[in-house]
């Protein structure tokens, strides 16, 4: 007959057993049925909101990134004299020349020194707006680019005329914005015949076009360009200085 000391003992044993198995397995095993119900529970839980953009991008995201692609794939089609070595390579000279043309430097010391020789009362209220409407331009490309700081292409040689800090950007063009301002402003304020006015639209639209093929701008650059161009001159006409809004100006050109 066991003692009363050893049955202690066996059941002592035996709790310790128990609380030993009950710190290894906390709960049941999982059983099959309680594995596919976990898994499916798993399943239908609803993905975080970021990985659902990435799963279901928007169709905007999608509309611009197509439109990025294509631009970029144009506008390398489409940089013919971006080097020498280019397939329009021995051009590049001349859209060089015609890239001056469109430069702000010219255009600001030709208005200038216009200004500075006119007698005419008439005409020195056109070049003086005229003056104003180019330091607008400039200072709205100058303030676009460094908001949006879109690199150049990356075909294009850093060999342009007369640069600033801002002009390592390339949206949007300002050649372009330039040469639609110049060119709507000279058909509404200077007496031309037709082949002239012809001859300056044609050069307005070469000069963005140029901007393409020396590979200085994507073909987004020059088309925003023209457009923010064209829309400026309405702003100059609103803000138009005339010797009544702003004598002091006229007072200071008098002779």
């Amino acid at each position: 007959m066991p003692s009363p000391r050893s049955s202690r003992e066996r059941r002592t044993g035996r709790l310790e057993f128990l609380s030993l198995v009950s710190q290894r397995s906390p709960g049941p095993p999982d059983s099959p049925s309680r594995r596919r119900e976990s898994s499916s529970s798993a399943a239908a839980a609803p993905l975080p909101e970021e990985d659902c953009m990435k799963l279901n991008p928007s169709f905007l995201g999608i509309a611009l990134s197509s439109l990025l692609a294509i631009d970029l794939w144009a506008s390398k089609r489409l940089g013919v004299c971006a080097g020498e070595g280019s397939a329009w390579g021995s051009a590049r000279p001349l859209m060089k020349v015609i890239e001056v043309s469109g430069h702000g430097i010219p255009w600001l010391l030709g208005t200038f020194y216009g200004l500075c020789q006119s007698d005419s009362s008439a005409a020195r209220e056109v070049l003086l707006n005229l003056l104003f409407a180019l330091v607008l331009d400039l200072v709205l490309v100058a303030v676009v680019k460094g908001i949006v700081k879109r690199r150049r292409p990356t075909h294009n040689k850093m060999d342009m005329f007369v640069t600033i800090s801002v002009d390592k950007y390339s949206f949007p063009s300002g050649h372009a914005t330039r040469a639609a301002l110049v060119c709507r402003f000279v058909l509404h304020h200077l007496v031309l015949a037709v082949p002239l006015r012809v001859l300056v639209v044609l050069w307005a639209l070469i000069v963005g076009v140029s901007r393409v093929m020396l590979g200085r701008h994507n073909v987004t650059d020059v088309l925003f360009g023209l457009l923010l161009g064209y829309a400026l001159y309405s702003v100059v006409e609103y803000c138009w200085l005339s010797p009544l809004s702003a004598p002091a100006l006229f007072a200071l050109w008098s002779h």
